[in-house]
């Protein structure tokens, strides 16, 4: 029996509840007590440890409950870093197709624009050469009041002027092809009559 009252008493759980006022504190009082006090007082033992084990169990559940909420949030903050990284992810993703449908347009339209820039040059070929040969062709005169070509003809007219400027070409035998006013429609606040344009079949004529 005092084999067993020493070994308990050397076990680090009595040694924790040796604050208690309800616990033995001695030696003295161990071997003091009889069989059926010292079972009481060992049930007595055994209930305080419990009560500080669960004592101490409920403050481990709720240093537990408090990582599981602080993992809770983490994860939660996680998830929502996450979820705006994919955000930003795709605002990239349609930023360079918006870039890339920007720089198919500036090649479009600076293509476009090469294409117009030879149409242009092409009509203003074309224009030179029609001017080249409004000029050849054709022969301005100017100061011939108006009206008179319906008494006498443009022929006429023109005959005539050939013969006082150039009398070493009035025997040549000019074809003219047209011959009018230009413009056609008569502006009655014109100071000065109207062109006559002579159209010669041949440039050689001119």
């Amino acid at each position: 029996m005092i084999s067993k009252m020493k070994k308990l008493r050397n076990q680090p759980q009595l040694n924790q509840q040796e604050n208690s006022p309800e616990a033995v504190n001695n030696e003295t009082d161990l071997y003091s007590l009889t069989d059926l006090g010292f079972r009481r007082e060992i049930v007595k033992i055994r209930k305080e440890l419990r009560e500080y084990m669960n004592s101490n169990a409920d403050a481990l559940r709720k240093e537990q409950e408090n990582i599981r909420r602080n993992q809770e949030k983490l994860e939660n903050s996680l998830a929502e870093i996450q979820t705006e990284l994919r955000a930003v992810k795709t605002r990239m993703n349609n930023a360079e197709e918006r870039i890339s449908d920007v720089e198919d347009r500036i090649m479009e339209i600076t293509q476009s624009g090469q294409q117009t820039e030879n149409q242009i040059k092409k009509q203003e070929s074309n224009v030179r050469d029609l001017w080249d040969n409004i000029k050849w062709d054709n022969l301005h005169i100017i100061g011939i009041p108006e009206g008179i070509e319906k008494d006498k003809g443009m022929e006429n007219i023109f005959e005539e002027i050939i013969a006082g400027n150039l009398p070493n070409l009035k025997d040549t035998e000019f074809k003219i092809q047209k011959a009018q006013r230009a413009p056609n429609k008569l502006n009655p606040n014109r100071p000065t009559p109207r062109h006559i344009i002579i159209k010669m079949t041949k440039v050689n004529d001119k």
